[in-house]
């Protein structure tokens, strides 16, 4: 009969743990989510802790904190008084307004907009600005077009080489 309780025992010990620890996992989540969204503003809410925030074709204002890392393509990060994003800040076809007495811990890179200090924001990092539409056309649009001309060229030449070929007369 001892041998019973000690596997029960051991049974109900582990059982427990695991419960713990996805309980404190799953708290830990809730505490400092990541944030994704397409197309809706990202808001991080004053007191408020998110640990990553990547947005497709919408803004992100940051009034709280910001763990990691901001990345943001089509739309623009304002960094609120006294926000703080604690990794890199990445725009790409935006802009970056940062308040006074916001910081920024890591770098900051904008490709096709434009970056606003105002009073005593900070940036530890480096800032990396490519401001204006040109940019972005040279870096996404050019490669885009060296790829359509490549695709265009191997379905011309697909083509010549399946045309039936005729006879002479």
């Amino acid at each position: 009969m001892p041998a019973r309780r000690s596997r029960f025992g051991v049974r109900f010990a582990l059982s427990l743990l695991t419960a713990l620890f996805a309980l404190s996992a799953n708290l830990l989540a809730q505490s400092a989510p990541d944030r994704t969204q397409f197309g809706h503003d990202v808001i991080v809410g004053p007191g408020e802790t998110v640990t990553e925030v990547v947005c497709f074709a919408c803004s992100v204002y940051v009034h709280g904190r910001v763990a990691s890392d901001v990345t943001v393509m089509g739309g623009h990060v304002v960094v609120e008084e006294g926000g703080e994003i604690k990794g890199d800040t990445t725009v790409l076809g935006g802009g970056v307004r940062l308040e006074d007495r916001a910081r920024l811990g890591g770098d900051l890179t904008v490709l096709g907009g434009t970056v606003r200090r105002e009073g005593a924001a900070s940036v530890a990092g480096d800032v990396t600005d490519f401001n204006g539409a040109i940019w972005l056309l040279l870096i996404l649009g050019l490669p885009l077009a060296i790829f359509g001309g490549i695709v265009t060229l191997i379905v011309l030449l697909v083509r010549r080489l399946l045309r039936p070929a005729y006879a002479a007369a």
